[in-house]
């Protein structure tokens, strides 16, 4: 057993011995397929806290040869698969953790220290006759797959680091890269290269140095969806387990969204919130907002604008594109989007190609980097957001419409003002702190249209759900007998709690015509009862 040459089980065990292990051996049985195939390279991207080292743990201890790892997946589903026992512990396996060699190398020499220390091992595995004076890694692997038929499984963990750490040297990428490319590109003693990282495979000039790769990211994980983060059934799991609430959780940690998988969580911040039986934000224990804020404030033409859409409970559209898969050639906003969407700041909807702030963890990773930032006067608007929700629930009609008056004036001045999509938009920030008890929908099907905002409760509360539709130059009781005719409610069907059915109108001239507002409440017996009804109706 090696560290870089067949390592072992050691870290697989450590994961099942764990309090909270989940299941994903099937990922094994996807992977088989792809052995000594057109489609062995493999590129799966996801951001931190995603458990890709975990993933090469258990490749590494299923495929390395010289021990046995048939009793640590008997249990497990990978067991009943029909390929298990046919390429358990039958290759030799080359684990290399890129982040490792750029911290003990010199600068600029990582790739030469990276073959010295590989070929150490293999010269104690296979013998000096296999090894010639200045043979670099690539050519002693081709001597040893010649004389013993014998295939290597590369499983690369961090590839990504030095494009991310070495962002300002193009020379020592381009290095890195075309030692990749000639280490595995068209050889035969490759069986499968499987990797992870951040971002995904790194573009330079017209095409991609290791553009053999099939890649696997944020922004399309295609087979690999259920293995990118925790499913929706394995929350429940662990939800009653924990006797934590599953939709709290889901607040927190879901977002993440794929065709087949449209609830994919945060797998680290879940096993955290089991643990300490807590709801927090615990994305901070392993990044800091200061890596948001940077790329919040690029100023790319639209990019703000879009960020106070997310924020405001939207979506946008996004280029994924372009992007060129590093955090130095960022050249338009939808640059910055795709790499938010890499980082896991972002959620993405391949089908709509828009993206979106995923949960209310990450949401208070944008209010951080928002607070010391030059966002004071959105900043403002979250922190008064816990007295107009307060009001609302009051049926204060009078103090609601001042507040998003005031909240339209300031969204708007980086919004337009004068559309439903700005009001919309201030209506989700001012009402940020509801964000704890409610789940914001923008544009939610309902009765015979769709429903401007909702805020659905969540399950451990005991507040109403509120039905907000918009109105422009008309009246607020437009908005209100909209809501009715349209039968807007039945979208809370099955929910027997009180609905508060607010109505918000505002005129084309801002500065001297405030908005207006009527709030009205339905009682579980479906009986209207009016809270307060102002002069404007």
């Amino acid at each position: 057993m090696g560290i870089y040459l067949n390592p072992g089980n050691n870290g697989y065990q450590e994961a099942i011995r764990s309090k909270i292990y989940v299941d994903k051996t099937k990922l094994i049985a996807c992977i088989n397929e792809r052995l000594n195939t057109k489609e062995k390279y493999i590129c799966v991207s996801r951001p931190r806290r995603f458990g890709k080292s975990m993933a090469l743990e258990m490749l590494a201890a299923y495929y390395s040869r010289g021990c046995d790892s048939k009793k640590l997946f008997a249990s497990y589903q990978i067991a009943q698969d029909q390929t298990f026992l046919e390429h358990l512990n039958q290759y030799d396996v080359i684990v290399l953790n890129i982040q490792q060699f750029l911290i003990e190398a010199d600068t600029g020499h990582m790739t030469e220290y990276l073959e010295q220390e590989v070929l150490r091992e293999l010269q104690k595995a296979y013998g000096e006759s296999m090894y010639r004076e200045r043979m670099g890694l690539a050519a002693v692997l081709r001597e040893i797959f010649t004389e013993t038929g014998r295939q290597f499984i590369f499983l690369i963990d961090e590839w990504d680091c030095i494009m991310r750490e070495r962002q300002e040297s193009e020379a020592i990428q381009k290095q890195y890269l075309d030692f990749l490319r000639n280490l595995l590109k068209d050889q035969g003693f490759v069986a499968l290269a499987y990797m992870t990282g951040i971002l995904p495979v790194k573009k330079y000039g017209q095409h991609s140095a290791l553009n053999m790769f099939w890649e696997y990211s944020m922004t399309g994980q295609d087979v690999f969806e259920e293995y990118t983060g925790f499913t929706q059934d394995e929350v429940r799991a662990l939800c009653n387990q924990y006797d934590m609430d599953f939709a709290e959780t889901g607040s927190w940690y879901d977002g993440y969204t794929f065709p087949k998988f449209q609830h994919v969580y945060n797998p680290k911040s879940v096993v955290e919130a089991m643990h300490r039986r807590r709801y927090s934000n615990y994305w901070t224990s392993t990044e800091t907002y200061e890596a948001l804020k940077i790329y919040m404030d690029m100023d790319f033409n639209g990019l703000r604008p879009d960020i106070l859409q997310m924020l405001g409970g939207g979506r946008v559209k996004v280029n994924t594109r372009s992007f060129q898969n590093d955090m130095r050639n960022l050249k338009t906003k939808d640059d910055v989007l795709t790499l938010l969407i890499h980082l896991g700041y972002l959620g993405y909807d391949a089908d709509t190609q828009e993206t979106f702030i995923p949960n209310r963890e990450i949401m208070e990773e944008f209010e951080n980097a928002m607070s010391v930032g030059g966002w004071h006067r959105i900043v403002h608007l979250l922190r008064a957001s816990e007295k107009l929700l307060a009001d609302t629930l009051a049926g204060d009609a009078q103090s609601v419409a001042k507040e998003l008056d005031q909240a339209h004036t300031q969204v708007a001045s980086i919004l337009t003002y004068n559309n439903e999509n700005s009001l919309a938009c201030a209506i989700g920030i001012a009402y940020y702190s509801a964000r704890k008890d409610y789940k914001l929908i923008r544009e939610l099907p309902a009765g015979k249209g769709f429903a401007d905002i909702a805020f659905l409760p969540l399950p451990h509360t005991d507040k109403p759900a509120l039905l907000i539709e918009l109105k422009y130059n008309k009246s607020v009781c437009t908005a209100i007998q909209q809501i009715k005719n349209r039968q807007y409610t039945q979208a809370f069907e099955g929910y027997t709690g009180r609905i508060l059915l607010v109505g918000v109108n505002y005129e084309k001239d801002e500065r001297n015509k405030p908005h207006r507002c009527v709030i009205e409440k339905i009682e579980r017996i479906e009986r209207i009862e009016k809270i307060e009804k102002d002069e404007y109706c």
